[in-house]
Parts: structure tokens; sequence; C-alpha cells
């Protein structure tokens, strides 16, 4: 027989979930950040202020397709490396493929188990967890698991522009604005 209530071990709103973008230029080892993932995903205040949905973000899955132009050859590769030193630095590992036919590049990446990217991140330092290179029209999925603290609310690095107060919108993944992202998000409501 119970004395007591059971405890609560997780309180936090967690969301699993798979992001997709689609390049509208090329990528040369571009560095993608904790704060670029958790600035994907917002509300916003004001027409120019908005706030992170999630305060903690970890990557599950990185998955790139590109169809090469007629007669050519395109290339797609991701690497979780970071810029942190230790054992939390990424694998090194590049995982990469070249088509030269009608069937797409594709590659699908996990992160190893217990480096930067397979981790929760706060998104504070502005770590890098990956690099990607891949041509203009590579449409990228990023599969993640976002976590909610209550009562902290950490607003999005870059400004938004004409957004209305209260509404939720996707941003690029690199952490641009819709109009000036080389990362643009699929999604109804982008800023």
């Amino acid at each position: 027989m119970l004395d007591h209530p059971p405890a609560i071990n997780n309180l936090a709103i967690v969301h699993s979930t798979r992001l997709r973008f689609i390049t509208t230029g090329a990528l040369a080892r571009q560095a993608i950040t904790d704060t670029n993932v958790l600035d994907a995903l917002l509300v916003a205040a004001t027409a120019t202020a908005g706030y992170r949905l999630f305060q903690l973000a970890k990557i599950r899955r990185v998955s790139a397709w590109a169809v090469p132009a007629i007669g050519g050859a395109t290339t797609v590769s991701v690497e979780f490396d970071s810029d942190v030193n230790g054992p939390l630095a990424g694998d090194g590992k590049v995982h990469t493929d070249t088509s030269m036919g009608i069937q797409p590049a594709c590659v699908h990446a996990r992160p190893a188990s217990g480096c930067l990217a397979a981790m929760f991140n706060q998104g504070l330092a502005g770590n890098i967890l990956m690099h990607l290179t891949c041509p203009s029209g590579t449409v990228i999925d990023i599969e993640v698991t976002y976590r909610g603290q209550y009562g902290l609310g950490t607003a999005v690095t870059n400004a938004l522009v004409g957004a209305t107060a209260g509404a939720q919108y996707m941003r690029g993944l690199d952490g641009l604005a819709a109009a000036s992202t080389k990362l643009a998000p699929v999604a109804e409501s982008v800023q």
C-alpha cells in the first residue's frame, strides 16, 4: 500500500518530429549548430521578436537526397563533427553518396552514441553539431527530439519580419529568415 502518490519522473514536454528543408543554393561544409536546430521552431511574441518552442534538442537522424543534372554527377555528405573538444565531439565520420544517373544521391546518417549531436543541447553556445555538403535543390530531413522546460523562454537569434504575435513559425535550418535562408523549410507557416 502506497503512503503517497507516485513520483512524476518526466514532466517536460517532449516532441519527436521530422523537419524537411530544401536547399536554395549549394552548401559546402555548411555548419549546423544547436542554436540553428532550436531556432527552427518558434512562436512570435511581436512582429520582430520570437521565442523558441523548445529549450533542448537532439538529432536522431539526417537524410539527404539530391538528383544530378543531366549528364553530370552530384554528391551529398553529412559529417557529425563538432567544435567542442573532448569526448563529446562528433565521431568525425563522413556519410556520403554520389550519383551519376537517374537515381538520386542519398544519405541516411545517425550521429554516434555519445557525440554532441546525439545528446540534448540547449543552444546557448552555438556549438556545431554537423556539416552538410550538397547541391542546390537537395531535400534534407532532420529527425529531431525536442524537449521543453517550463518557465524558460529563450529568444531566437535573428529578428522576425512581419510576424503575427502568438503565431508559430518554422525557420531555415541555418537560422535565417525564409527570404535569405539556404535551407528553406517545407512548411505552411515560415518566417
